[in-house]
């Protein structure tokens, strides 16, 4: 299936490897030019060079961090007018509220909700002039499924996710949308580092409760970031500008909602 949007431009954040890896090479496959961003540079050459060589689509790599203001600043600067926006930061530390100060939260809300606003207000009224945008924010199943471990996350998100509601049914007019994508479970670092805290407080080892935790989901199984890479390049799509303003989910029927 042809999208329609081999030439366009997009950013992609935290995309070295993991879900943010995943977006990036479904996009590349569709023939869109790629400003990846992330903190490791080691990484993020390796992830820009295979998707060079992959998709032959042109790869720029910007090593910084983009929950800073100046870490925002170089990735605009090396894409100033981007197709397409893929929201991604890492997730908040995995814990206990009552273990975390106010600091924690701050930087909770200013990775997980303010930097994606901040981006999406940089990039959204250029997308509007051109008639064309595409902007997906990565959250989480915790949105709509709080998990108590990931009290950080599950307040962030849920800011980013109120603000978008709102955000994106005044920007659709102008073929500009903006959804949320909210992965469940995937075979990430980021899901590593979470079952690691959980195998450590109950004192098991990690395979075991990595094996569980697989076998708990009605797919049995993990997600994989491929698959969720092709979800995220569906809402990229040219066709897809009558979708906005939604929350979809991908955890192998993890959530069980029924509306």
């Amino acid at each position: 299936m042809d999208l329609g949007i081999r030439g366009r431009k997009a950013l992609v954040c935290a995309a070295s490897r993991g879900l943010g890896r995943g977006c990036a090479d479904a996009l590349a496959a569709e023939g869109v030019d790629l400003t990846l961003v992330a903190r490791s540079a080691g990484p993020l050459e390796e992830a820009a060079a295979a998707i060079r060589d992959a998709y032959g689509v042109q790869v720029s790599a910007v090593c910084a961090d983009i929950t800073t203001e100046s870490g925002r600043a170089a990735a605009l600067a090396a894409c100033p007018d981007p197709d397409i926006l893929v929201n991604n930061a890492g997730g908040p530390p995995p814990g206990d509220f009552r273990d975390w100060d106010r600091d924690d939260w701050v930087a909770a809300v200013d990775a997980n909700m303010l930097t994606p606003i901040l981006l999406i207000k940089s990039v959204v009224d250029g997308m509007l002039e051109r008639g064309f945008g595409r902007i997906v924010n990565i959250t989480s199943s915790a949105v709509k499924s709080p998990i108590p471990i990931l009290g950080l996350s599950n307040g962030a998100r849920a800011g980013l996710t109120g603000f978008v509601a709102g955000l994106a049914r005044e920007t659709v007019r102008g073929n500009v949308t903006i959804n949320n994508l909210l992965p469940g479970p995937f075979a990430t670092d980021r899901l590593k580092a979470t079952i690691e805290t959980v195998a450590s407080q109950q004192q098991r080892p990690f395979d075991e409760v990595w094996n569980e935790r697989m076998a708990q989901n009605p797919a049995g199984r993990f997600g994989n970031p491929a698959e969720f890479g092709q979800a995220c390049a569906f809402l990229c799509g040219a066709s897809a500008g009558y979708i906005t303003g939604q929350n979809l989910l991908i955890d192998g029927g993890g959530v069980n909602l029924t509306l």
